[in-house]
């Protein structure tokens, strides 16, 4: 994608070990061409980023705590996003925290016209997650199982700590979408259902349940039918959905 990205990372509330696996998935979205992280570098807590930062070339902004209690690493994001997102050097953001003090950046940053992606961990308060265009849990990055695996045993154990469990709630979301975009024969497009499920709950995604895409999470559920149907330029097959009777 030709989407400039600004990474911005609270060093203070994100896990060093997700690192590698944050950049890959962020690069599926567009072109993270300022790639920062916020912390005191001081505090020999943070020692483990060093060699990280310099094999993903993420630029360490040093932030001083200059008073107890407060977060002066949250101070030093917002400030720079704003003079990141007046300098127009980017068209989206990738805010990287599981703090709910960004939620009001966040929405600012839509405001402007800005795509903005969050990823934190799957304790990240509801607000921040719903003012991101999309949101990841950080937790599903570092074990991506294929579809086919997912029957074997030493998947399942892989995955218990970090699959949700697919609730009725969940499955009415998709089948409310299903119908949102559903024709009058009750079939809708695949591909315009994620993204409306993805505008309606910004933390929806197959991995958190499991599976690497949107197609095979349908096809798990016994409540939808999937259709396969040509492409009318021939090159791709189309996937249609619909709410089994």
């Amino acid at each position: 994608m030709d989407l400039n990205l600004a990474v911005l990372i609270d060093g203070d509330n994100i896990p060093s070990a997700y690192v590698k696996e944050m950049m890959e998935e962020i690069a599926k979205y567009g072109n993270p061409t300022i790639k920062r992280i916020y912390g005191d570098w001081t505090n020999p807590k943070l020692g483990k980023w060093k060699n990280i930062l310099l094999e993903n070339a993420i630029t360490p902004i040093q932030q001083y705590g200059y008073t107890t209690g407060k977060n002066a690493t949250d101070s030093a994001m917002l400030i720079d996003a704003m003079d990141i997102l007046y300098s127009e050097k980017v068209k989206g953001f990738c805010l990287v925290s599981s703090d709910s003090d960004f939620t009001r950046l966040a929405i600012r940053l839509r405001e402007a016209g800005m795509y903005v992606i969050g990823i934190g961990e799957k304790k990240t308060p509801e607000p921040f997650i719903v003012a991101c265009d999309k949101f990841i849990y950080i937790e599903i990055l570092k074990y991506q199982p294929e579809e086919n695996e997912l029957e074997t045993t030493k998947s399942k154990s892989s995955q218990k700590s970090s699959v949700d469990k697919l609730t009725p709630k969940v499955i009415k979301l998709i089948a409310s979408t299903i119908s949102d975009l559903a024709e009058d024969d009750g079939w809708a497009f695949l591909g315009d259902v994620g993204n409306l499920l993805q505008k309606k709950q910004p933390n929806f995604d197959s991995r958190n349940y499991g599976f690497q895409k949107l197609t095979p999470l349908i096809k798990s559920i016994k409540e939808f039918e999937i259709e396969q149907r040509e492409s009318p330029k021939g090159r791709f097959k189309l996937i249609y959905v619909r709410n089994k009777e």
